[in-house]
């Protein structure tokens, strides 16, 4: 078919774009060889601005891309990898790890000492992810019992035995968060990461406990949180699942990017990357426990055809920023990483249902990003656009950007793009 040829040369932009681009641009610069662990903040000239701030979630992100990535990085930059992800795995072990309580602490200053010694199941399962992947690729079975440790720690104080799902905003000593720190709150921001934590842990472990936690915060994403009617993701609710009005909460990337979704707006807010992601996110859980897709496959195709009748912009590509329900965009710029998911949420598309709107979608979106976003010199995707491409945030690292969104979603789509067309292949097409 036509667009073999398209998206074969598509893929080895993204295998180059990887291995000689994205990958070097961190390892020379991400290493905090004074303290350990990872350095994240960079501007648009690819320089650190000074800013050692470290949080559980991307120190994690980190680590789970000097392990996730190494296939596809060139050969001489292994062995750099390998070492990177050792040294921040013993720095998040030496200064997150809470001796007393348990569990990861939220965020550290750059020298290791404690800034906020909260505990956010947000943090937490990025901690599994990271741990679980690593020991996977490393074959490190010490690693892989801590996963399994935190695993265990959040099912004992974060899980809500009374309405389901976690807790998302505890104190030190596992206390439920003030109503100011999100201590009344459910989020599918959360719950989704926890879905693709508990996915990997699964996969790695095969244990009955993983697969089982996995299946039900599956299942309570797919009862809860998404609208089935229209096909997108709601925001935030109480801890009994009744929606909320979105707001701010403090210790989330909303609230530390100056977010605008302030109290008191709808509670229909929804994220155009969170719908895409989650789509192709509980594609794989499906797939690594064995279920039925057909169960679920109604919903994953709704979350797509949602974003491209309300999120995706026909006329320049790529993803708006929020929107409110079905109603339309409440926020027309383009962040980075609801871009990136985008281009495996389509890719995904297209290939479980074959429906030639989510590959036009997915061109439309890669063209948009290798044009707008991707920094071909230096190798990262610059942060925050305007519809049209405009340059808002040019930096290319912050304290919650690092390799994680970009590289994985170019691994990822990577993957879909050779099964679309060793299937074309297959079938003649």
């Amino acid at each position: 078919m036509e667009h073999r040829q398209t998206l074969t040369e598509i893929a080895q932009d993204m295998k180059s774009f990887l291995a000689d681009k994205m990958i070097p641009f961190w390892l020379e610069r991400s290493i905090d060889k004074q303290f350990g662990g990872f350095l994240t903040s960079f501007d648009e000239h690819g320089c650190f601005d000074g800013n050692g701030i470290k949080n559980i979630v991307t120190q994690s992100r980190m680590i789970w891309g000097y392990s996730y990535l190494l296939p596809y990085a060139k050969t001489d930059d292994r062995d750099s990898m390998k070492i990177a992800a050792q040294q921040g795995v013993s720095f998040l072990i030496d200064h997150f790890y809470d001796k007393k309580h348990g569990g990861f602490y939220w965020q550290v200053k750059r020298d290791g000492g404690i800034m906020d010694a909260a505990k956010l199941t947000y943090g937490l399962g990025f901690a599994v992810y990271a741990l679980s992947e690593y020991a996977k690729t490393y074959e490190d079975q010490k690693v892989l019992d801590i996963a399994c440790e935190t695993f265990d720690l959040i099912h004992k104080y974060a899980c809500d035995t009374r309405y389901g799902g976690y807790y998302e905003n505890m104190e030190n000593d596992w206390s439920i968060a003030s109503i100011k720190n999100g201590g009344d709150r459910k989020s599918l921001d959360i719950h989704m990461h926890i879905l693709e934590s508990f996915t990997t842990l699964a996969e790695i472990t095969k244990k009955e406990i993983h697969r089982r936690r996995l299946k039900e915060v599956l299942d309570l994403i797919m009862d809860h949180m998404v609208n089935h009617e229209h096909g997108y993701g709601y925001s935030q609710f109480d801890t009994a699942f009744q929606l909320v009005p979105s707001r701010s909460i403090p210790r989330t990337w909303n609230a530390e990017r100056g977010s605008i979704l302030a109290d008191a707006l709808p509670d229909r807010i929804t994220s155009y990357g969170h719908n895409v992601e989650l789509s192709w996110l509980a594609n794989h859980a499906i797939s690594v426990l064995g279920i039925d897709r057909e169960t679920y496959k109604p919903v994953l195709i709704k979350l797509l055809n949602h974003c491209l009748a309300h999120g995706y912009d026909y006329e320049f590509g790529g993803l708006y920023r929020d929107g409110v329900g079905n109603e339309g965009v409440l926020v027309p710029d383009k962040e980075w990483w609801q871009n990136f998911e985008a281009l495996v949420g389509f890719s995904n598309g297209y290939l479980i249902t074959g429906n030639s709107a989510y590959l036009g979608a997915f061109k439309g979106t890669w063209d948009f990003c290798k044009q707008y976003f991707l920094d071909f010199n230096l190798g990262e995707s610059k942060e925050l656009l305007s519809k049209n491409g405009a340059v808002k945030i040019a930096n290319l690292g912050n304290p919650w950007k690092g390799i994680y969104h970009t590289g994985r979603a170019l691994a990822e789509s990577i993957k879909r793009i050779e099964a679309i067309v060793e299937k074309d292949r297959v079938c003649g097409g």
